[in-house]
């Protein structure tokens, strides 16, 4: 019976072993050892390359989102309070500037030049009243303060209406504006008498009786006429021109006036102790 042939591959693999570790050794003695490792690594890091790019594009979002989610709370916080100071400080602002408008209005009440020698009482300004025909505010004076019906009411700068109603400690004052307020007044140099009508809250005052193709330009003063029995004293400024035209009724001029007080923002007035018999 015939031996079987051993297989030749094992010596094979030993002598190669065996010349590549004799051929590592030579390298390494020469100092080419270190080369070729090298290269070995250069070829493998240029390879590994588009992974590790792979991995770093994977990873870099999920490593900012992480960053993200742990200082969230804290931008949070921080933009809650920066938010709250801004607040505080409009707040700030509004208060400076309404308390300068306070301070303007009293100051310009002490020495009013269309007065005269009137006596007068000077109120704060408590609530308004306002629709769209009727334009009312209440203030803090009344009866027992020498407050009463049909008396001017004034402020910086001119007419702000009539005591209509007057209680004990407190009063409504019909604002020019209001839809009921009806001023006799006069322009120009001449002091060509006209009436001041009012429209209501928030809208121009109207010019009336005044002669087709009257020339008025723009910011020409209406005052109170004064005339004998009128409801309101000489002089007191009213209202500006803003614009006037012809209408299709040549006998009259068309004439829109703006109020010359500020009366959206009224904080104190002065009620001048004067009726049509003073």
């Amino acid at each position: 019976m015939a031996r079987p042939r051993r297989s030749r591959r094992p010596r094979t693999i030993l002598l190669i072993l065996v010349l590549v570790s004799v051929t590592i050794v030579t390298l390494d003695a020469r100092g080419s050892l270190r080369s070729v490792t090298s290269g070995l690594r250069t070829v493998a890091a240029d390879s590994m390359s588009p992974v590790r790019s792979l991995v770093n594009a994977v990873t870099r979002p999920v490593g900012s989102f992480l960053a993200g989610s742990v200082h969230y709370g804290a931008v949070s916080q921080q933009n809650q309070k920066l938010q709250a100071e801004v607040g505080r400080l409009r707040q700030q602002v509004l208060q400076q500037n309404d308390a300068e408008q306070r301070l303007r209005q009293l100051t310009a009440l002490e020495n009013l030049p269309f007065a005269g020698n009137l006596q007068e009482v000077a109120c704060q300004v408590i609530a308004y009243n306002t629709s769209d025909f009727a334009a009312t505010v209440t203030i803090d004076k009344g009866r027992a303060d020498g407050v009463t019906i049909g008396m001017p009411v004034v402020g910086s700068g001119g007419l702000v209406g009539m005591v209509v109603l007057a209680s004990h400690h407190t009063a409504t004052v019909r604002l020019v504006t209001d839809g009921q307020s009806v001023v006799g007044a006069a322009y120009g140099t001449a002091g060509t008498p006209a009436i001041v009508a009012g429209q209501g809250w928030g809208k121009p005052l109207s010019g009336q009786l005044v002669p087709a193709d009257t020339r008025l330009p723009r910011g020409t003063l209406f005052s109170t006429s004064g005339l004998q029995g009128a409801a309101f004293p000489p002089g007191i400024p009213v209202a500006r021109v803003i614009r006037a035209s012809t209408g299709t009724v040549a006998s009259q001029e068309i004439v829109t006036l703006a109020p010359v007080v500020d009366l959206a923002h009224l904080r104190y007035v002065a009620v001048l102790l004067w009726g049509p018999a003073s």
